[in-house]
């Protein structure tokens, strides 16, 4: 696989789009997001939406720049810093995403609210960081 610079800034451009609409929720207090579904729905989603970019960006990166197969969600994220595309501090802070997204898509009972808009609150900066990240690597390569 080549990797498709035109592939990546697209894919860069929708996790920008998702950070965009994650900022705005942001903005709500946790009283009012813990009682409003619409508020929790929409800030799950677009967190697994910017998840699955991260995981998306990084699969290409390594498939096609660097003929590296990831064999898991964590696995891209050890092998980006391995391989010095993000940093070990911004590997640090992109730990345990592949466990988040996936009591996204697949724990629908097992979601509690509090995390969710505590991962909003105080992690999902780390999506924006990425993107720089990526951007910062595509230059240099």
């Amino acid at each position: 696989m080549i990797l498709r610079r035109e592939v990546v800034r697209e894919r860069l451009d929708h996790l920008r789009t998702v950070i965009r609409h994650l900022d705005e929720l942001r903005a709500s207090d946790r009283d009012r997001f813990l009682a409003s579904y619409q508020l929790q729905w929409t800030a799950e989603r677009g967190l697994q939406l910017a998840a699955q970019s991260v995981f998306d960006i990084g699969t290409h990166v390594l498939s096609g720049h660097l003929n590296v197969h990831p064999a898991d969600y964590e696995d891209v994220i050890r092998l980006l810093a391995a391989h010095r595309v993000i940093s070990p501090e911004l590997e640090q802070r992109l730990r345990g995403l592949g466990g988040f997204r996936n009591i996204l898509v697949h724990g629908y009972l097992e979601i509690d609210e509090s995390r969710v808009y505590d991962f909003l609150q105080r992690e999902s900066a780390v999506f924006g960081d990425f993107a720089a990240a990526i951007e910062s690597w595509m230059a240099e390569t």
